[in-house]
């Protein structure tokens, strides 16, 4: 087989997001690799728009079969105009144009042995078995991966040989684990012992591992990877250290991934003694029953020359009877299986497989253009070797004709969302007369949306994600009445998205990056009664939920997942006592909005009329006295004057603040109880001494200083050897110049003096020094911009070694600070498919919550899991009963009702003592008030008492008062259902 050649470079703002699930080793096998893809209907377009978005080097199409119109219920690729054409040429353009660095070429004659030869993977949709069986077994005689996948109705099924030694080189999508180590001993076997405890039961027996940044037993460093030991009291043996030097400080224990080999059967094998992807007993039954239904569909094929007619008994009883009569199916060791047949399931296969939906060839497409980058990239597990997914429950209990959705709004054009927008316009959702679909987002398009979101193309980069997604939707289905909306969902906007908003749809789909934002929409999906369709991916995992009110329950965020959204490290620690990459990484982003954000608006601020210092907190004032009371006391002039700044910062940060830092607290500190000062998290720091020579070093002072350049709308440069030069000729700055700096920095109360006003005095003088002159610019961190990461990135270098801490490198570092989400084509395509089938049920008759189903996947580990949705919690109060979905509805009436003659419909709760709040303010507090008070504000209107208590008017278009209410009396923590008062 050929590979192409990759001696282009990888574009890694277009793939930025891939490459964090991926890494670049595997990117760049996937960029040299070459793929034939024969079926370009549903499932085959959707093989081939993932590969193509995710930069596979070549891809070869083959299909010379017409287009018909059945093909434009799932192939978003073909149009009207395309009836007649082939699908392959009819399908070249549009791929092509979604990656201009990936060739994407025609085969228009018969699959030849010759022709296979050429590729590394050959993938095969809706194709007949018995070519199947032809080009499996020339694949797998000369080593080249094979794939068959394919659809009937609601249906899948995916299978792969990848050959009988197929290497994964890298088995998981979990990062190799890194440890901080706290000390090392000599002897056999030398034993470790973690910084964080809690690290040692991260390693597993076995486990491979290897040493950097040792100080002292350096023979460890870069060492063979050497297996662990993990003992009871969480220390780790690491084999025989005796002759190693004695252990100083510092290091990390680095796991090492080892590849795993997998072999795979020929498909004449494995047709009849199958490896399927199941997770229970019962799975393994239903995937065998379905193996034995797709067998029989192509009997049927083979025998009458035709699928199965839609919904034909006759034609489904032949089908089933077919199955039957195949031979029985094998177990691993070729034992015949004592399976009972599913007659009833084989038969519901046979009547709905004729049909072709979006939602189930996005599904299968994605898997399958995953196991595609498997086999190229040698990432992952492959399938092993049969995977079959079944959305039969989508299907009518009393196989009543599928219904035609008509009115949804979804939310969200990013990735999820434009592959939600694609499945809408080809089911038709909102095309009928009175239908419609409202897009929201307010992000612009990004370069690196294009790897994930084949809505979007170069030219449109800067616009408005929802116009762009509404105009690509339209061109997908022309009756598709999309709306696209430019504004943020939140607290802030909801004069647009209201009440007249959501009365108007009848659904929601959610694709948020956050969630924070999630749990917002399912609140407003919640209060108004609306149906929530719920997906959201980070890497190769995926999920997809549905909430129907009062039939599910309603949206919960992870606990764990919600709580890492909002951690936060405490000052301290961050400033004094880092412990973890973390730490290091929260320490350099604080830097650079200090440095270039917070003291610039400082400055500006003065320049405007001279201001107090008091709205400041310690550690802002020392950001903005390390820029003006720095090396430099007036602002720069010069690109020299930049740089000289930024070694000074260098040596305030990495090596004088160090310096003051063990003079307050020595190595050998010992606290009133006899502990050591600096022991357990709190690793003694050392100094750094400056270095030009060595690349962080300089990195940080190149960032810096272009930094600060551009802050003081100076040139900047990019040209390292003539920083290096430079920095040569200037000598390191004189600690006596830094420090009115190191006398204010004041976090540590006990240790150092009180920002007085002699200090406050020199503050305001130097600012006024600094005011002449046009105005500063505040930076912004942005994530894709180079000085801004490579600042960070480096700062946080630089602390990490000054306190023996495992650094992160430049992309884990714009990950986490950047806060970006791993992001691939392949799970996005796969969960937006699974949303996709849930629609068919929301917007139908309604149906049970046995219907229902949540979902989630790991593309990476053969993981797919399917589940039936809580029903609703019931929470009680004496005799009442409520759900989350539950509410009191009153209406205001004409006259308005006083709040006596509400509290008159608040009659289930018996009497008992209420308080009644809007906003969190009491309109009715019946504990505490006087008879009189109560009485004067029961004969109060509502709305009347509302201004008086809130100070706030009903909204334009507001319909409802939602009054909290809350029980007054027993110790009890109920949370009532709301209270709607109708406007």
């Amino acid at each position: 087989m050929d590979v192409l050649e990759t001696s282009k470079l990888l574009d890694e703002e277009l793939y930025s997001r891939q490459l964090y699930v991926l890494g670049l080793p595997a990117m760049q096998r996937i960029q040299g690799a070459k793929v034939l893809l024969s079926g370009l209907q549903g499932v085959g377009a959707e093989v081939a728009k993932n590969l193509v978005l995710m930069g596979v080097g070549s891809l070869t199409l083959h299909d010379p079969h017409p287009t018909c119109w059945s093909d434009l219920s799932a192939q978003f690729f073909l149009s009207e105009q395309d009836l007649g054409r082939s699908r392959a040429e009819a399908s070249q353009e549009l791929l092509a144009k979604l990656n201009g660095a990936v060739q994407v070429c025609i085969h228009t004659g018969d699959i030849t042995e010759d022709l296979l030869l050429d590729f590394q993977v050959v993938v095969l949709t809706a194709s007949e078995l018995q070519e199947q069986l032809k080009v499996g077994t020339i694949c797998h005689k000369h080593g080249v991966c094979f794939l068959v996948a394919d659809t009937r109705g609601l249906v899948g099924q995916l299978f792969c040989d990848f050959g009988e030694d197929f290497t994964v080189q890298d088995p998981t999508e979990a990062e190799p684990l890194v440890a901080a180590i706290q000390h090392i001993s000599q002897g056999s076997p030398g034993i470790l012992t973690l910084r964080e405890e809690a690290d040692a039961h991260r390693f597993n027996n076995g486990d491979l591992v290897t040493f950097s940044g040792i100080e002292g037993m350096v023979e460890l460093n870069g060492c063979a990877p050497r297996p662990l030991h993990v003992q009871r009291d969480g220390t780790l043996e690491i084999g025989d250290t005796t002759t190693f030097s004695h252990y100083l400080r510092g290091g990390a224990v680095t796991e090492v991934k080892r590849p795993k080999t997998v072999s795979h059967e020929p498909l004449d094998t494995a047709l009849f003694q199958p490896r399927v992807v199941a997770q229970s007993p019962q799975e393994v039954h239903r995937a065998h029953c379905l193996h034995q239904a797709f067998h029989a569909l192509h009997k049927f094929q083979q025998l009458r020359g035709r699928p199965p007619k839609p919904w034909d008994p006759v034609d489904a009883e032949m089908v089933v009877d077919l199955a039957q009569a195949l031979e029985s199916l094998k177990g691993t060791e070729g034992e015949p299986l004592e399976e009972q047949l599913d007659k009833a399931l084989v038969r519901r296969v046979a009547l709905s497989s004729a049909g072709g939906l979006s939602p189930m060839a996005a599904v299968l497409g994605a898997v399958a253009a995953q196991e595609v980058l498997k086999a190229v990239s040698k990432k992952f597990m492959p399938l092993d070797q049969w995977l079959y997914f079944d959305a039969l429950d989508c299907l009518p209990e009393d196989e009543e004709p599928f219904p035609n959705p008509e009115d949804y709004a979804p939310v969200g054009a990013g990735a999820i969302g434009c592959e939600l927008l694609k499945g809408f316009a080809l089911v038709g959702l909102g095309a009928g007369g009175s239908g419609g679909v409202t897009v929201a987002d307010m992000d612009h398009v990004e370069r690196s949306n294009l790897s994930r979101q084949f809505l979007f193309r170069p030219q449109d980069f800067g616009k408005p994600k929802a116009e762009v997604a509404a105009e690509a939707a339209r061109r997908l289905n022309s009756d598709l009445q999309v709306t696209p909306l430019t504004y943020q969902l939140d607290l802030t906007t909801e004069h647009i998205y209201g009440d007249n908003f959501f009365s108007s749809v009848d659904g929601v789909a959610a694709a948020l990056d956050s969630f924070q934002a999630r749990r917002y929409v399912a609140a407003r999906c919640t209060h108004y009664l609306k149906p929530l369709l719920e997906a959201g991916t980070k890497g190769t995992l995926g999920s997809a939920c549905v909430f129907i009110p009062h039939v599910t329950e309603d949206y919960r965020a992870p606990a764990s997942a919600a709580a890492s959204e909002d951690a936060s490290y405490p000052v301290c620690t961050v400033r004094h006592f880092p412990s973890t990459t973390e730490h290091t990484l929260q320490w350099a982003r604080d830097e650079f909005e200090g440095l270039f954000h917070l003291s610039a608006e400082t400055v500006n601020c003065h320049q405007q009329a001279l201001t107090s210092l008091a709205h400041l907190d310690e550690s802002q004032v020392l950001t903005v006295q390390q820029v003006v009371l720095g090396v430099l006391r007036q602002r720069p002039q010069t690109w020299r004057d930049c740089v000289l700044w930024a070694l000074g910062q260098w040596q305030l940060c990495f090596h004088y603040g160090i310096t003051q830092l063990l003079s307050r607290f020595p190595p050998d500190k010992v606290l009133e109880n006899g502990t050591l000062f600096w022991s357990g998290p709190k690793q003694c720091p050392r100094p750094l001494e400056f270095d030009a020579s060595q690349d962080t070093h300089l990195l940080y002072v190149l960032a810096a200083a272009n930094l600060y350049a551009q802050m003081h709308g100076l040139p900047g440069s990019r040209d390292q050897t003539a920083l290096r030069r430079l920095l040569k000729l200037l000598p390191l700055p004189d600690p006596q110049d830094l420090a009115p700096i190191f006398s204010s920095d004041l976090e540590l109360a006990s240790a150092y003096a009180e920002f007085g006003p002699e200090q406050s005095k020199q503050l305001h003088e130097a600012l006024e020094i600094w005011t002449v002159g046009p105005p500063l610019e505040p930076l912004t961190f942005e994530k894709d911009n180079d000085f801004h990461v490579d600042f960070v990135a480096a700062a946080a270098s630089l602390r990490a070694q000054n306190y023996g801490i495992p650094p992160a490198d430049r992309t884990k570092t714009k990950r986490i600070v950047g806060q970006i989400t791993p992001a691939i084509a392949t799970t996005t395509a796969a969960v937006a498919g699974l949303v996709g089938l849930e629609l068919y049920k929301v917007v139908g008759s309604p149906r049970p919550r046995s219907a229902f189903r949540h979902s989630y996947l790991n593309l990476a580990e053969n993981y797919f899991s399917r589940w039936v949705p809580h029903a609703p919690a019931i929470q009680k109060f004496h005799h009442w009963k409520w759900t989350c979905w539950d509410r009191l509805e009153v209406p205001a009436g004409q006259p308005e009702r006083t709040l006596e003659s509400l509290l008159a419909h608040v009659q289930k709760l018996n009497g008992l003592r209420v308080r009644m709040l809007l906003h969190g303010k009491a309109l009715l507090y019946s504990a505490g008030w006087s008879p009189e008070k109560q009485d004067q504000h029961l004969s109060r209107r509502v709305t009347d008492l509302v201004l008086e208590v809130t100070r706030q008017v009903p909204k334009p278009g507001q319909r409802v008062l939602v009054l909290e209410l809350s029980y007054e009396g027993e110790k009890e923590d109920v949370t009532f259902p709301p209270l709607h008062y109708k406007l």
